[in-house]
């Protein structure tokens, strides 16, 4: 159930509230998460829309003690200053990364480190580290029930956009492979619904993605020393020609991985790539 506006009950410990801000890159919105009932923690504000601040308020009844972020994209926590001032709530997450598209309001009382916890006596809340989609997200692991609530790092209906230079290709491989280091039940998006049979979603991410990067190697072995334009082309002929410029945004991700490990290099002078002769 995505309807905007309403408190769902997903499990004993969670409610979802989905924001009105539906789109392509969104979906139907972001999902807002309410952890515990006699006190709240509110995990994604979502942006700064009155209509959505005001069915956080009222789902949180004067019991919302946290506000936790996994990153500060616009659509994840412009929200949390509103929330705040209204309840006091402590402010939990990492600082804006430094690229063009953040939330540069996000001011944490808890700057958030890897396996922090927000221990309550209804729930235990573990920040799990995961660059790649930018370089301050974070995952939050609800251990009671074994449920990872993964911002943008995992998306239900689409695979996230990889967009260098705070976005990094080897980061967010190696970010979903953490995962499966936690016993995983569920995983609940910054869009869409709950996935389960967590483990093979995330084994599905990692072979995606790798499969990809095959066919970026594989493209530039047709085309030779090639441009982003070109390359695009070949490695993502199956997808639309209206979704290229997108893709090439993770294509150059992927590129830079391939740079990371020595196997691709590019030529400053046009901006080229070629694989690295062995």
């Amino acid at each position: 159930m995505l309807d905007h506006g309403i408190a769902f009950r997903l499990n004993p410990r969670v409610r979802r509230i989905v924001a009105p801000n539906p789109g392509v890159m969104t979906g139907a919105g972001t999902n807002t998460y309410l952890l515990g009932d006699k006190e709240i923690a509110v995990l994604d504000p979502g942006p700064a829309i009155t209509e959505h601040i005001d069915a956080i308020l009222e789902a949180g009844a004067g019991r919302i003690k946290w506000i936790v972020c996994t990153h500060t994209h616009p659509d994840h926590s412009p929200a949390w200053q509103a929330l705040h001032q209204a309840t006091g709530a402590e402010v939990l997450g990492a600082l804006p990364a430094d690229d063009m598209f953040q939330d540069d309001t996000f001011r944490p009382s808890w700057k958030v480190t890897h396996d922090d916890v927000l221990a309550t006596d209804e729930f235990t809340l573990r920040a799990v580290h995961t660059p790649g989609h930018v370089s301050n997200h974070y995952c939050f692991y609800l251990e009671e029930e074994r449920m990872m609530f993964a911002g943008d790092h995992i998306m239900n209906g689409s695979t996230v956009v990889i967009i260098p230079p705070s976005g990094d290709m080897k980061a967010y491989i190696e970010s979903l492979q953490l995962l499966l280091r936690y016993d995983l039940r569920l995983i609940a998006p910054g869009h869409g619904e709950v996935m389960e049979d967590s483990r093979a979603v995330v084994e599905w991410l990692v072979n995606h993605r790798l499969k990809r990067e095959s066919k970026v190697i594989k493209g530039l072995r047709t085309t030779g020393r090639a441009g982003l334009d070109t390359l695009v082309k070949v490695v993502y002929d199956d997808v639309d020609e209206s979704l290229h410029e997108m893709a090439k945004l993770s294509m150059s991700a992927h590129l830079i991985k391939l740079h990371q490990e020595n196997r691709a290099l590019q030529h400053s002078e046009d901006l080229t790539w070629e694989l690295v002769q062995i």
